[in-house]
């Protein structure tokens, strides 16, 4: 429907026609149009007690609407951009000085639950890099393939973010010490092992990495067949190929293997700091919500660490 009439809807449009002024994108002003009509309609009604002014909306109001979306089944991202979109008109309603406080303001919805990717198995892993590199295609494709090889090899042998591979250049190996030099998030550098297969791969394709080259000047580790660095995109769809081909369910991407890398860490060594300096994360809550244990890992720590299951195990043993 299209608002028009009432002072409510009359402000609500002047804020929409303010965005479209505004270079919104067409998706942006559908998503802020419905919202804020729902709002407005929620407001109308019984529910949102029938205000006619938007003076007299309350902090209070707000939360019962959110409460009232939520208990309707809206998950809580949705919920989070109907809070915005509604922070953002009041905050409109603001500047136009027709209300002198923005009451949405300090207002939180749920947090949106985190989706995780689903870690790869490790024997699936193990068998696709391990796949030797066909010999009996053209030299294009061996060629692509020996630098596929090498991408996923640091993917997953390095845990590297996306960025941060394609960021990756010559001088950012170091094979005499077995160490890569990562740019990572906010410019902050760290080293990250570099174990034997992808030191293995890395050699093979700097040995036809040239046969790619059309400026010597190109220090990109990683270059395309037109001699430029690689792009995020097709490093993602080189990734999902190879997912492909090796039968991995669901699509493989350059995240799903560094969580994979950060997962396989985790269960085999439980060392949690040390996987959060591998990954580069700056706060240890990050590297808890990429890693996941199951229950049977844990109980095998308690069982193993804790002085009390010790003894009762030493207790058991005696009796």
């Amino acid at each position: 429907m299209t608002l028009s009439g009432s002072p409510l809807e009359q402000s609500l449009e002047a804020f929409l026609t303010s965005l479209a002024q505004q270079q919104g994108s067409p998706h942006t002003l559908s998503n802020y149009r419905r919202d804020l009509e729902q709002f407005l309609h929620y407001l109308q009604s019984d529910d949102g007690a029938a205000i006619s002014d938007w003076k007299v909306l309350t902090r209070k109001q707000i939360r019962h609407y959110l409460a009232f979306r939520h208990q309707e089944g809206l998950t809580p991202r949705s919920l989070q951009r109907h809070l915005s979109s509604i922070k953002s008109f009041l905050g409109f309603l603001q500047r136009q000085k027709v209300l002198e406080t923005n009451p949405a303001d300090g207002l939180r919805a749920p947090k949106a639950a985190q989706l995780l990717p689903k870690p790869v198995d490790i024997d699936q892993l193990q068998q696709m890099l391990d796949q030797p590199v066909d010999q009996n295609v053209s030299d294009k494709n061996r060629i692509a393939e020996l630098r596929d090889k090498a991408m996923l090899e640091l993917l997953y042998g390095c845990g590297l973010r996306l960025a941060e591979l394609v960021a990756l250049d010559l001088e950012s190996v170091d094979f005499a010490q077995e160490q890569i030099r990562v740019m990572g998030k906010g410019r902050k550098e760290r080293l990250s092992p570099l174990g034997g297969k992808a030191a293995k791969a890395l050699k093979h394709w700097l040995d036809v990495r040239d046969q790619w080259l059309k400026n010597e000047q190109q220090t990109a580790l990683f270059i395309g067949q037109r001699g430029n660095r690689i792009t995020p995109t097709m490093v993602q769809q080189r990734v999902a190929r190879a997912g492909q081909n090796a039968g991995i369910a669901d699509r493989l991407h350059p995240h799903r293997l560094r969580h994979s890398y950060a997962s396989h860490l985790l269960e085999s060594s439980g060392d949690l700091r040390g996987v959060q300096e591998l990954l580069g994360h700056a706060d240890i809550s990050s590297t808890q919500i990429y890693t996941r244990l199951d229950y049977q890992h844990l109980a095998q720590v308690y069982d193993k660490s804790h002085p009390r299951a010790q003894r009762k195990k030493k207790q058991d043993k005696e009796g």
